[in-house]
C-alpha cells in the first residue's frame, strides 16, 4: 500500500476527528437518516470504528469483543435508524408480525423488534424467537459477522434467517 494513500487516510480521519470534536452534537448537518445532526454521525463513527476494528482483528487472529456499552448502543441503532433504512433501500417484504428479541447476557439490554407491514417497532412484551448473548455478540450478529448458532436461541428458530430477509443486508 503506497505511503500516499496511508497519509491521505490518516489527515482525512483526523480532519473529521476534529470537526466532530469542535461541533456540539446537536449541530445540523446532513445526514441519511431522520435525525439530522452532529450527534448522529459521533454514534455512527464510533459504531462504524468499533465494527471496523473487529474485522481487521478477525482477519489475523481472535478479535476482542466489541466494549459492552459501544455493542449496546449498536444493537439500539441498528433497529431505531438501521434496519427501518435498510428495509426502505432494499424495497424489504413487509412484516407479518414477527417479534425477535434480543437479551444481553453481559449487562442490561433487552430489545424486542416488531415488524408489522412496513413497520420497524421497538416493543414490550412477548416474542417468537429470542436471540441471547453478550452485547458484542448481538452486535456482531445483527452486523452478520458471527452466526446465530453463537447465540442462545428460544423459540421459532424457522424465523432466524427470515430476520435477513426483513432487515436486508446492504
Amino acid at each position: 500500500m503506497p505511503d500516499s494513500l496511508l497519509n491521505w487516510f490518516e489527515e482525512g480521519a483526523d480532519r473529521l476527528g476534529t470537526l466532530l470534536r469542535d461541533s456540539a452534537p446537536d449541530e445540523p448537518v446532513w445526514t441519511w437518516s431522520e435525525e439530522q445532526t452532529v450527534g448522529f454521525w459521533v454514534r455512527m463513527q464510533i459504531i462504524e470504528a468499533a465494527i471496523h476494528r473487529w474485522d481487521a482483528e478477525n482477519t489475523i487472529g481472535t478479535p476482542a469483543p466489541i466494549p459492552g456499552e459501544v455493542a449496546a448502543d449498536a444493537v439500539t441503532q441498528t433497529f431505531q435508524v438501521m434496519a427501518p433504512a435498510r428495509r426502505a433501500w432494499k424495497q424489504a417484504p413487509a412484516g407479518a408480525g414477527e417479534r425477535y428479541r434480543f437479551r444481553r447476557t453481559d449487562g442490561p439490554g433487552l430489545w424486542t423488534v416488531h415488524f408489522e407491514g412496513e413497520q420497524v417497532r421497538l416493543m414490550d412484551g412477548g416474542f417468537d424467537v429470542e436471540l441471547a448473548g453478550t452485547a458484542s455478540d448481538l452486535m456482531l450478529y445483527l452486523w452478520q459477522r458471527i452466526p446465530a448458532g453463537d447465540l442462545d436461541v428460544q423459540g421459532d428458530k424457522d424465523l432466524i434467517d427470515r430476520y435477513f430477509v426483513l432487515v436486508p443486508p446492504i
